[in-house]
C-alpha cells in the first residue's frame, strides 16, 4: 500500500498548473494556450474480509483513482492582443442543463406565488 501512496503523491506533485493550462502553441505568429478544468480523485482501503481468520494479516485491500478534463477554451495572443476563445461545445454542455434547471425553478416560484 505504501508504493501506491508514493506513486499518487508523485503524480499529484507533477500535475498542477500544467494540467489546467496546456503548453503554448505558436502558429504563424499567434500563440495559443489551451485551458481545461482538471479533476483527480483517488481512494484506497484495506481491512478484514468476511472470510479472514482472526490474526490473519492477508486482509483484502484495494485502491483506485480517476480523473476528468473538460476543455474550456484557449487564450489566443496575436498582434491585436490577448483574448479568451471559449469552447462552444463545452458551453452548451453546461448551459443547457443550467437553463433547464433555472426554468424549472422559476416555474415553481411562479406557481408558489400564485397561491
Amino acid at each position: 500500500m505504501t508504493n501506491i501512496s508514493l506513486k499518487l503523491a508523485e503524480t499529484m506533485s507533477t500535475s498542477g498548473i500544467k494540467s489546467v493550462y496546456g503548453e503554448p502553441i505558436v502558429v504563424d505568429g499567434t500563440t495559443i494556450v489551451p485551458v481545461a478544468a482538471v479533476q483527480f480523485g483517488f481512494g484506497a482501503g484495506e481491512g478484514p474480509g468476511d472470510d479472514s481468520a482472526p490474526g490473519d494479516d492477508s486482509a483484502p485491500g484495494g485502491a483506485g483513482g480517476g480523473g476528468a478534463a473538460v476543455p474550456f477554451g484557449a487564450y489566443v495572443s496575436d498582434e491585436t492582443g490577448v483574448r479568451f476563445r471559449p469552447n462552444i461545445i463545452t458551453l452548451l454542455a453546461v448551459a443547457i442543463p443550467f437553463v433547464w434547471v433555472a426554468g424549472h425553478a422559476w416555474a415553481r416560484v411562479i406557481k408558489a406565488l400564485k397561491r
